[in-house]
């Protein structure tokens, strides 16, 4: 059931099958691939995908916690996870974040 999902038939090997990655891209006529963005919600941070929304979800069963967004922010020039959170104060959500998840979700911004 889930392979059928991820995996389609190959247009350009006939018989062949290819993994659906999620990500959008074309073909330029030099030959090269552009890579457009992803179907779905993931970003990369640091070499990781990451999902934003389970990283919204785990703020939101933090007691106190009454709503919370995650964008990604480029200031700096690499991406980095920002959480808006409405209801405790920073280092209190924090700190309870970092026992839920692993270091690499836990967002650098917390507003």
């Amino acid at each position: 059931a889930l392979t059928e999902e991820r995996f389609l038939e190959d247009p350009f090997y006939p018989g062949e099958r290819m993994y659906k990655t999620g990500d959008v891209a074309r073909w330029l006529p030099d030959g090269n691939v552009e890579f457009l963005g992803r179907t779905d919600d993931q970003v990369k941070i640091r070499g990781y995908r990451i999902e934003p929304g389970e990283i919204e979800a785990a703020l939101r069963s933090i007691e106190g916690v009454r709503e919370a967004a995650v964008t990604v922010r480029t200031d700096s020039g690499e991406p980095e996870l920002c959480a808006y959170v409405e209801g405790l104060q920073r280092n209190e959500v924090r700190a309870q974040l970092e026992r839920l998840l692993p270091g690499y979700m836990v967002p650098a911004y917390m507003i």
